[in-house]
């Protein structure tokens, strides 16, 4: 440890990381990699034609539409090249997927070069009977690489609300409408503009390219292992230290790449083991990095493709929603942070000892430039407001410092890293098309409306419970579909029935996106938990336990903040910091509860009485963190009177039931 981790070198074992993706990924012979990183470079080429307004290859922009039906025809071949059909596939590119490969492309190319008749003539309306044809192999092929891309879950839903107009008129009146003839339905998912080529779709094709472009450029440079070392040598000698590694360096890389799952795979094989070999046991370690991971879709500046969508969705720029994540993140990180303090106190953990750890300085030299790109990234995105085409500035910027560094890629790690752009970005465009089916449902329909004022009704009028609905529903969604995918849905059915109820519309849409994002530590599908526990080697089910019990804090959260918008930024900066004040105390307060350790005060002891004591430090953590005013009617000044008395009280009772010696033990603070 003592050595700063390569750039390039691998943090998991070549075994480990084929049995973790083989599951996914296709192992592809020689010449389909060639296939996929030819096919990565036109749909890289495209996007930045299309986003600079280059004129490459007519002289002239080209038309929206025909840009989206060229490189969501791209992107839909590398899905069937990148993802077996079944298991029966997992080496080789079978017929069948060639075929599929060859259609599309024809398909697609039809498309393209009819792209201004079918926008002038309406062909979502009434096309031609090629048209239709070619519109319902084409609903049918998305619906395939929905599932290959994002699992049976995914093509389950999209396949019920897809096809939803078919049937519409046969459903109990309170989701029935008019039935649209599949042909009619076909055209207007393919050839319209509400559908497949939707927003989900648009986004992607417009904004989150550039930026999971740079998230992998970032990775395959080193930037992983630069923010690992960072972590190490800022925060690996504190109590419980590589646990506070884990957040650190967990949170930086899930907020450029978006996925829980790649985040926990890339990093946890370096602080998984460090945790265990403090102390930790492996359950607990494998709950630190699925928490910590998961978190890092939550976390500025990036955040993932999911906040690109709740801009658009929302009709704002991409940099208000990230200065609205910022206090929620940091509540959420700093709760861990408290916990895992608290029990490395409680415990006794030690961090590393610091000869063992990397120089601090020797991180900086040997990776300042990602800091700068980073920085520079930061600076086109608030101050020049370039969503777009930031990223791409980046990448090009991080790529050739990088060449001019004892690190620079040589050809076979370019390759690689053409590859890994192609996986990534063939995934999530198969997820969002057939998202996209599930918008043209709904939309051509018009239920989505119907749906918002039923859970208006059912809830009685009620915020309360039309929040727990809300929150349930999040929850389960996210258990079966990616972060990004379960947020759309959501905020086309559910965040208008919240807004309607009178709550802030960035604090509803930001609320289902947290709700959704914490399924991903929830038993029983914690899909981060269960590749930390992959890479743990423990049982995933009891990793999954160990990260909900982590989390509980993070579960409050969202509840915080969608009635108090003060949390989201969106008060004056008194109340902002008021509010960002009395949140942090009480989620410290809750922390200590939760761990059994309060900083200043020790162990709150064991059994019934120990348990006694927790509550009360819960509950005052708890009232603390409620919004002050608004939906309860509670003032600041009676929450924190309540806070005292029941804080008081668990003092009073922590003095009376713990024998006198403990009490007199040794107090642990944070310390080098």
């Amino acid at each position: 440890m003592s050595e700063l981790l390569e750039p390039h070198s691998s943090q998991l074992p070549d075994s480990e990381k084929k049995k973790i993706e083989k599951l996914r990924y296709r192992e592809l012979p020689k010449r389909w990699r060639t296939v996929m990183a030819i096919m990565t470079a036109c749909s890289i080429v495209l996007a930045i034609n299309q986003i600079f307004n280059f004129g490459f290859f007519v002289g002239y922009v080209m038309l929206d539409s025909r840009y989206m039906y060229l490189i969501t025809g791209v992107m839909l071949c590398m899905v069937f090249i990148t993802f077996p059909g079944s298991k029966y596939s997992p080496t080789h590119v079978p017929w069948y997927d060639i075929g599929a490969i060859v259609l599309i492309a024809i398909m697609f190319f039809y498309y393209a070069l009819y792209a201004e008749r079918i926008v002038l003539e309406a062909w979502e309306y009434t096309a031609p009977p090629v048209g239709v044809w070619l519109a319902l192999m084409t609903w049918a092929v998305v619906m395939e690489a929905g599932r290959r891309a994002g699992g049976w879950p995914v093509f389950i839903i999209v396949a019920i609300f897809s096809l939803y107009p078919t049937f519409a008129d046969q459903l109990p009146d309170v989701i029935a409408a008019l039935r649209i003839p599949i042909t009619d339905a076909a055209i207007f998912h393919v050839l319209g503009e509400e559908s497949l080529f939707g927003l989900p779709m648009r986004v992607f094709a417009t904004l989150v390219f550039g930026f999971l472009i740079f998230g992998i450029s970032l990775q395959y440079t080193g930037g992983g292992p630069f923010f690992i070392n960072l972590a190490f040598a800022l925060l690996g000698n504190l109590r419980g230290g590589p646990a506070k590694v884990a957040i650190f360096s967990s949170g930086l890389m899930g907020s450029m790449s978006g996925g829980p799952i790649s985040n926990v795979l890339t990093t946890g094989p370096l602080s998984i083991p460090a945790m265990c070999r403090i102390g930790f046991s492996k359950e607990y370690a494998s709950g630190v990095e699925a928490c910590a991971s998961t978190g890092g879709v939550f976390m500025p500046p990036i955040m993932g493709a999911t906040a690109f969508v709740m801009a658009s969705f929302l009709n704002i720029s991409y940099v208000t929603v990230a200065i609205a994540a910022i206090i929620p993140s940091v509540l959420y990180f700093f709760g861990l942070f408290m916990q895992i303090d608290a029990y490395a106190a409680r415990k006794e953990l030690k961090g590393l000892p610091r000869e063992e750890l990397p120089r601090l300085g020797r991180v900086f030299k040997e990776g300042w430039y990602f800091i700068a790109v980073f920085a520079a990234l930061i600076w086109m995105l608030v101050y020049l407001q370039r969503e777009a085409v930031a990223p791409f500035y980046a990448t090009g910027l991080l790529l050739v410092i990088n060449q001019v560094t004892p690190h620079r890629l040589s050809f076979n790690k370019f390759m690689l890293l053409v590859a890994q752009m192609g996986k990534v970005l063939a995934e999530l465009a198969g997820i969002l098309a057939a998202v996209g089916l599930i918008i043209g449902g709904l939309a051509v329909t018009g239920i989505a409306g119907t749906i918002a004022n039923d859970l208006v009704y059912l809830a009685g009028e009620n915020v309360v419970i039309l929040l727990i609905m809300g929150a349930l529903t999040s929850f389960i969604l996210g258990i079966g579909m990616t972060v990004t995918a379960a947020y759309i849905f959501l905020a086309i059915t559910l965040v208008p029935a919240l807004t309607n109820s009178g709550l802030d519309p960035l604090a509803s849409h930001m609320f289902v996106m947290y709700w959704g994002m914490l399924s991903f530590i929830t038993p029983p599908v914690a899909l981060a938990a269960f590749a930390a526990a992959s890479v743990a080697n423990v049982s995933p089910m009891r990793a999954g336990l160990e990260a909900m019990r982590l989390g509980a804090i993070i579960y409050f959260v969202p509840f915080f903040f969608v009635f108090n918008p003060a949390l989201l930024l969106q008060g004056s900066t008194l109340e902002n910091l008021q509010a960002f004040s009395t949140a942090l105390i009480g989620v410290a307060l809750v922390s200590a509860a939760l761990q059994g350790y309060l900083i200043g005060l020790g162990d709150l002891g064991q059994g019934v009485k120990g348990i006694c004591i927790r509550i009360l430090v819960g509950i005052s953590g708890l009232a603390l963190a409620l919004p002050a005013g608004g939906l309860f009617g509670l003032s600041q000044l009676f929450l924190i009177g309540l806070t005292l008395a029941f804080l008081l009280s668990a003092i009073g009772f922590r003095h009376l039931f713990i024998p006198k010696k403990r009490s007199q033990k040794e107090i642990h603070f944070p310390s080098n």
